[in-house]
This record gives structure tokens, sequence and C-alpha cells, in this order.
């Protein structure tokens, strides 16, 4: 399923309308942008009934001369205090990083006399799973600097209810490495059909000479892997996301792969975390 991308100013929206971008995640992982619309269990709604019932998501947005500036996050992430402290922090930061750098550049802009355009940021926070021990988010976001064009990405973080911690849904597995070898010929066979969707024709077979690796199989290291739940109860579809330049050329926009959970890649999963994935 394409992803649509997030981006203020006309400029930045023409030059991306035609990109995949990470706005959208696909619903077969179950993403929805709030935990009402989230599959739970009836016995982790009732624990949390009285905190959710005071918890509101939270969008900000901003625009001015300088920058336009907007972050969000769901009512399920706003229900856990650290969480929502964490979120929060990626706000300000994010905010700051883009305030300094802007006036940094219409500084120049003003001192070498050439146009200044104004920058942009921006994220949303997604559920993806909300099971009775993890809530999985996935964090598009998309940058503009004043160039051509923008850049967009995608990120992933995991909270372990009980351990009061995030991760990224690629710790929840042995390795990188160990999830390439549980997909196997799965993750390039997807990928390679996407490529021939959009390009029109099918890819060649690289035998040497690929030097961006458009027209190679990509590994999982270089994705952003979201852990997602049809049920509700545990995880049982996995999406490997691959941002613009990574699989293919900007123009082709970014590539979402899902695919079940099964015994192998169960397998692939740290042993600790094996209990919140099943097979499908």
């Amino acid at each position: 399923m394409p992803f649509r991308q997030i981006a203020f100013g006309a400029s930045i929206a023409l030059t991306l309308s035609a990109c995949s971008s990470p706005d959208e995640v696909s619903e077969e992982l179950g993403v929805t942008q709030d935990a009402a619309s989230a599959t739970s269990s009836s016995s982790a709604a009732a624990a949390s009934a009285s905190t959710s019932a005071s918890a509101k998501a939270r969008a900000v947005e901003e625009e001015t001369d300088l920058y336009s500036f907007a972050f969000s996050y769901p009512a399920a992430a706003a229900k856990i205090p650290e969480l929502a402290a964490m979120l929060d922090d990626k706000h300000d930061s994010a905010k700051a990083a883009l305030k300094s750098q802007a006036t940094d550049d219409r500084e120049q802009a003003q001192a070498n006399d050439y146009p200044y355009r104004a920058h942009s940021y921006s994220q949303e926070w997604k559920v993806v799973a909300d099971t009775p021990g993890f809530l999985s988010l996935s964090g598009a976001f998309s940058t503009y600097t004043g160039g051509a064009h923008g850049m967009y990405g995608l990120e992933s973080l995991v909270w372990d209810k009980q351990a009061g911690e995030a991760m990224k849904g690629a710790a929840m597995f042995l390795s990188a490495k160990a999830l390439d070898d549980a997909l196997g010929d799965r993750l390039c066979k997807a990928l390679n059909a996407e490529r021939a969707e959009r390009r029109g024709e099918p890819v060649p077979e690289v035998l040497e000479g690929d030097d961006f690796g458009f027209d190679s199989c990509q590994p999982v290291k270089d994705a952003t892997v979201l852990v997602g739940s049809a049920g509700g109860k545990a995880f049982d579809r996995i999406g490997i996301w691959f941002g613009p330049y990574v699989a293919g050329p900007y123009a082709e926009g970014a590539y979402e792969l899902n695919f079940a959970v099964d015994a192998a890649v169960i397998d692939a999963v740290k042993p600790e975390y094996r209990e919140a994935f099943a097979a499908r």
C-alpha cells in the first residue's frame, strides 16, 4: 500500500506527491490513528480504563514565515505517562532543531542575497498494534530544508508495558541477519514484484555492478521493522519498510512489504519476546 507524504508548503507537496511516503502504513499491519480503533484484549482494556478515560491524543501544528512544524501522537501513547514524556521530548528536540537550522539558513540567505525557503518538519505517530504486553507505534516524518525536494522516513517504537521501556521493532529479533534468514526468498521476491509493478518491467538479474542497489535484494538492516497484529492478542504480522534511495530511486518512493509471522520468524525473535508473537 502506498504511503502519502506529510509536508507543509505547496512546493514540497507538489514535489513529493508522486512518491510513496510513510504517512499511511498498510492496514494489513493493523495501523490506526487512535487506540480506540486498535484491537486489544478485554483484560488490558479494563486495567487501563481509568487512565485512558482522561488521556488525549496530542496534535501540534505551527506555521510561521520561518518554518512549519507539526507533531502528533495517539491517545494510546498519551495514556502511558513515561511514553508520553518520551514523545514530548522528541517533539521538543525536533522543534528546537528545526528552528535553529531554519534561523541559520535564513541568516545565510539574507547575507548572500538569495531567497529563503521556509523549512518544515512533521511527524505523526500511529498505533500499529496494541497487544496486552506491548504497544507498537510507527512514526512517519518528513522534512524540508530548502532544497529541490524534501525527505521522509519512518520510525518504529515498541513500548514494553511490563518493563516500561521502549525499543525499535528490530530490537525484538536476534539480529537483522536472523530476520533476513527467516524471511528468506520471500523478502526478495516481494520487493522485486513491487519494483516490477512500479517500473512496468521485470527487474533484471543482478550479476555485478549494481552500484546503487536499486535492482538488488536489500537487507533488513537497511529497513524499518514494524511489528503488527491482526487480532490484537499477539504480533502476527511484520512490516519491512525501505525508505527512499534504499531499494529504488527517489522517484519510486518507499517500499513497504508485509509478511505473516511463521515459525521461522518466531525462531528469529529473542527468547524473552517470543511469547508476544504468534504464527498465522
